[in-house]
């Protein structure tokens, strides 16, 4: 059985940081895909960051250089290291598995960060 379970969320002041974990279980890790992706209440959920297999990132454009994604193949893990938080990073972050073979998402159940004085 698939899945992805998200932690180290919380609330942090603005510029601030925060390294969010996501484990994966129940599937081929290295034919996935990792991504984070964020929903703040009113809007649509976005891509934040990405990782490929191979090590390839891409990052939003409101994120580059201040967030950092990364992944464990061997642990079944990815990372999303944050820092200079603003509050505009506020949102719901979920782990991502896209799976290369046939296209399929799958999702954790997020976890909330909150970026407030």
């Amino acid at each position: 059985q698939l899945q992805l379970v998200e932690s180290g969320g919380g609330s942090v002041l603005p510029g601030g940081s925060l390294r969010l974990s996501c484990v994966a279980s129940g599937i081929i890790f290295g034919l996935n895909t990792m991504g984070w992706y964020r929903q703040a209440p009113g809007k649509q959920r976005e891509l934040v960051a990405a990782i490929r297999s191979g090590g390839t990132t891409n990052y939003a454009d409101s994120v580059k250089g201040r967030f950092t994604i990364s992944r464990d193949n061997a642990k079944k893990m990815v990372y999303l290291q944050m820092s200079s938080l603003k509050p505009e990073d506020t949102a719901v972050y979920y782990c991502n598995a896209h799976r290369i073979t046939d296209g399929r998402d799958y999702w954790g159940r997020g976890t909330q960060v909150t970026v407030s004085s």
